[in-house]
């Protein structure tokens, strides 16, 4: 697959620009911590950057379809750069207000959605409209992620105890930079897409969503799994913060060892989509994902909650990459950047709000608890979608065999 230019250029420009991300992923979130030492504060940045993906997310599909998807990476990138850039300079110039550190994350986050839909949607004009095709390609881009997440915190780490977290914000702004020199040269898709009928108004991409029987509800399931998973984030900050010493290494260490799992599971992903049934093994993988963490709950040694996170990281591959082939392949080509920008608006929904909750309640709640709390309200999530997804998938078997010849 890397032999095409374009794909190759796409996963490259992914593999710089996710590494600076997983890097500031540590980063940021552990300056605030240790600038301010409010597990609040830390929260309320992180929901910052969040936010906007929710009030553009379904806005963005318009500029998607007007620009193109390859000339948004690139306004993407050039802009995200310098942003992240400024966070560093008024910092060592002593004018780094908490209310500019929230400013400047959230003009971060509000290129972040237009960015991963339009890399997303680039890839039918490359592969073609198969959906295994299609998923085998978000697997192996969900590999070029999870070898960013492998490395980036691990340098990050590192780069914190050395240097500080201002060094790291500076790498990733020139992460940024050098993706967007990759993706003008060597990506040639992404051209803007011509419009339709049904694809006309800024809630086209909603209005497909709801009609549809299958994504639709998994879509409203997963906003209810987002606003859980970055009360997990919080938590994990908040672990290698309390438990372990404030050791940003041990931080570090625990984002690379999802990394590592997720680029196992990446791997599985890229045989798996080829021979199993899509929407099942989406199913059983988001059912799997959360039960490891169940064992967050006992005083176990950082090595054992290592291989904790990676069993978690392992499970994530294998449930983006057959979803995100069956909604590419499902939705109709002028459509598809309006509904792809409508399920990541709508699914980060309640992130923002699942940030400030977990870090307001480390105030009032003890840590402990919440790891307690969390995985199951993750399973009780899990189980929805993977009843949602297989009961759709035997519906839609039962119409075909209905409307098939003989």
């Amino acid at each position: 697959m890397l032999r095409n230019r374009s794909l190759g250029g796409l996963v490259a420009a992914e593999l710089v620009s996710l590494s600076g991300s997983a890097m500031t992923f540590v980063a940021l979130p552990w300056f605030v911590l240790v600038t301010t030492g409010s597990t609040a504060k830390m929260s309320w940045v992180l929901a910052a950057e969040l936010l906007p993906v929710v009030i553009v997310g379904i806005p963005a599909g318009s500029v998607i379809v007007r620009l193109g998807a390859k000339r948004t990476m690139l306004i993407s990138d050039a802009v995200r750069g310098p942003l992240l850039l400024v966070i560093p300079i008024l910092h060592r110039s002593g004018q780094l207000t908490f209310p500019a550190l929230l400013g400047v994350a959230f003009a971060i986050g509000v290129f972040t959605a237009p960015y991963f839909a339009s890399a997303r949607l680039v890839v039918p004009e490359i592969v073609g409209d198969d959906e295994r095709v299609v998923a085998q390609v978000n697997a192996l881009l969900s590999g070029a992620n999870q070898i960013a997440q492998i490395a980036g915190p691990v340098l990050a780490g590192l780069l914190i105890a050395a240097a500080g977290p201002s060094a790291v914000l500076v790498v990733d702004g020139c992460s940024y930079l050098l993706s967007f020199l990759m993706i003008a040269v060597l990506v040639s898709a992404g051209a803007a897409a011509t419009p339709s009928a049904e694809s006309g108004g800024v809630l086209a991409g909603l209005r497909f969503l709801m009609r549809d029987g299958l994504l639709g509800p998994i879509m409203i399931v997963a906003c209810a799994l987002s606003f859980f998973t970055q009360g997990l984030i919080i938590g994990l900050q908040a672990l290698a913060y309390f438990r372990y010493d404030a050791d940003a290494r041990v931080l570090g260490y625990l984002f690379a060892a999802f990394g590592a799992g997720a680029l196992c599971g990446a791997l599985a992903a890229q045989r798996l989509v080829r021979e199993v049934d899509l929407l099942k093994l989406a199913a059983v993988a988001i059912v799997a994902m959360p039960l490891p963490l169940f064992l967050l709950s006992f005083s176990v040694a950082c090595a054992a909650v290592k291989e904790i996170v990676a069993a978690v990281g392992f499970c994530t591959p294998l449930v983006n990459a057959p979803l995100m082939g069956v909604l590419t392949v499902r939705t109709p080509e002028a459509l598809r950047a309006k509904v792809l920008t409508a399920v990541i608006g709508v699914a980060s929904m309640a992130g923002p709000l699942g940030f400030v909750v977990a870090g307001q309640s480390l105030r009032f709640v003890p840590l402990s608890r919440i790891i307690d709390v969390l995985p199951a309200l993750l399973v009780v999530g899990s189980l929805t979608f993977a009843w949602v997804a297989l009961r759709r998938r035997s519906i839609d078997a039962v119409s075909l065999s209905r409307i098939a010849p003989g």
